[in-house]
């Protein structure tokens, strides 16, 4: 049995006309009505506590679209009980079957639910219908690319073998669970964490973002559908506290999935630290966490395709990816027709509900981070280092709604080129043409962030000079390009510095931490005595 070749998935494009487009927009109008309950799943069960919260649409805060149940410590308990249990045959199937089972899920979610879980993205996460397209084709990715990986593990780790000797290597999952916390912004991340250490053999406690319950109920039914034994993976709603400290206590913990802040990650850490006496195994500790993403301008840009790149990269999903483009190094020769071309451009950019497919912009996910940005964009009106040049306005009175905001900034350590915002507000410093080398360092220097970033230049050797100074200021590093839109397999994703333990979701890397390597050696013709020739005396020889 050998795992296909991966391809990646293709991206629709909801076109007008399209029979993808007539089948979402019913979807859209069923799910608004549904009103759906969503339980917790443990060891394969539905588990409803009656303590519930509401599934907001961001852009219609008004309007829920359901409710969830949040866990308690019994439940937490109870999933604690089931994933160490599952783990007896499930970290013992030989990873072809693992591998059967999400490679189904795979075909599921690419033609029996790619609609219906497009739809519960857009409304419960507020995306237009591309970012919610290709979050779904990214996980579909995830789950026939990892099955993959697997198997290169499985096949290709080859030992020296000298005669008479065989030596092999068997990979196998860690003793213990593995807890996944996963963010809101991405469906394709939410699906990932959890299931990335189960297709390497792993069971799985894992606790979704509060704001994206919705899309996580619905990848756990696919899962099941697909033929996930219970207790595997086990999602508790719920929040990071209550759910979090029990779990990081207990002694099975051999692993963390992480995708979120840099404030949880560092407790996540210091937690584990502080238990490290307790545990059966050494945690493994996978993290991503965020970023202060640039797009660097040499003079010699493409402003088409500069222009294009700052509008998807700063402000497609409102800015809300770690990866999105927040602060930009732009020379002063350009600087005033770029500034007016981008202004042109982001004038006809329309803000709303995403089931109105002409959309571009939508909503923030939530309240609390409404008033975050907003705080920002307050601040820069009141500053003198620096000032507002497209945008700032917002409204919260419907939905969590922050027009695509453009700062110009004088001070290159003003606040919005350090601090990572996580929503539609670009901040840009225009350097002098002659100084390109010295403002590269002090891209380089500015942020403690080391996750994306991008050069635009129509000139080889100032990429060149580009890609060596900022070669540690991004995990993944764009040339001509927005720095967001990493693909499985062809873009692994991850920083370093602050931005995370850069383990490269979608390769083989990713995988390998969730495995634990035994050496075999298998002698042919072991000796029958225990002397060595060094042993033996002069008549002896």
């Amino acid at each position: 049995m050998i795992v296909p070749d991966p391809q990646n998935e293709k991206v629709l494009s909801y076109d007008v006309g399209s029979e993808e487009r007539k089948i979402l927009q019913v979807e859209l109008k069923r799910i608004v009505t549904d009103n759906i309950d969503i339980p917790a799943i443990i060891d394969g069960k539905e588990v409803r506590t009656k303590k519930i919260s509401p599934l907001i649409q961001p852009h219609a805060h008004q309007h829920s679209i359901g409710q969830f149940h949040l866990v308690s410590r019994k439940e937490i308990d109870e999933a604690i009980v089931a994933a160490n249990r599952a783990w007896e045959k499930w970290s013992s199937l030989p990873y072809q079957h693992r591998a059967a089972i999400f490679l189904r899920a795979a075909e599921l979610l690419s033609v029996k639910y790619r609609h219906t879980f497009n739809a519960i993205v857009m409304l419960n996460l507020s995306k237009n219908v591309h970012q919610a397209e290709i979050d779904t084709a990214e996980l579909i990715d995830f789950w026939r690319f990892n099955p993959y990986f697997v198997e290169q593990i499985w096949r290709k780790h080859t030992l020296i073998s000298p005669k008479g000797e065989w030596n092999y290597l068997d990979p196998r999952p860690l003793e213990g669970f593995i807890f996944a916390i996963t963010p809101f912004n991405f469906a394709s991340i939410a699906g990932n964490l959890p299931t990335a250490p189960a297709i390497a053999g792993n069971t799985v406690i894992w606790k979704p973002a509060s704001t994206a319950v919705y899309p996580a109920h619905f990848i756990m039914k696919i899962l099941q559908e697909a033929g996930l034994p219970d207790g595997v993976i086990n999602m508790l709603p719920g929040s990071g506290k209550e759910v979090g400290d029990p779990i990081l206590s207990d002694q099975s913990l051999t692993g963390v999935h992480f995708t979120g802040s840099t404030e949880v990650f560092q407790h996540i850490w210091r937690t584990i630290g502080n238990n490290i006496a307790s545990y059966r195994s050494y945690p493994r500790i996978v993290g991503e966490t965020g970023g202060k993403d640039f797009i660097f301008v040499h003079r010699s840009a493409d402003l088409d395709a500069l222009t294009a790149a700052t509008i998807r990269g700063a402000f497609e999903y409102q800015g809300q990816k770690c990866s999105a483009a927040s602060r930009m190094y732009l020379p002063e020769s350009i600087a005033d027709s770029f500034l007016q071309k981008l202004s042109g451009e982001l004038k006809g950019v329309k803000t709303g509900n995403p089931a109105d497919l002409s959309n571009f912009h939508n909503a923030v996910i939530d309240k609390k981070s409404f008033q975050k940005v907003v705080k920002y964009i307050e601040n820069v009106k009141t500053s003198e280092q620096a000032r507002i040049v497209y945008g700032g306005n917002y409204d919260d009175s419907k939905g969590y709604f922050i027009e695509p905001t453009v700062v110009l900034t004088d001070d290159p350590a003003y606040t919005t080129m350090q601090e990572e915002i996580f929503g539609p507000l670009l901040t840009i410093y225009i350097y002098p043409d002659e100084k390109f080398s010295e403002t590269l360092k002090l891209c380089n220097a500015t942020s403690i962030y080391g996750l994306t970033g991008s050069i635009f230049s129509s000139e080889q050797e100032s990429i060149l000079e580009a890609e060596r100074t900022l070669r540690h200021s991004a995990g993944n590093f764009y040339i001509n390009d927005k720095p967001t839109g990493a693909v499985v397999g062809q873009q692994p994703f991850g920083g370093g510095r602050k931005s995370g333990t850069n383990d490269k979701a979608g390769s083989i890397a990713n995988l390998l931490r969730w495995i634990s390597m035994r050496s075999i050696k298998v002698n042919f013709l072991p000796p029958g005595d225990y002397r060595y020739p060094f042993m033996r005396s002069e008549e002896e020889r």
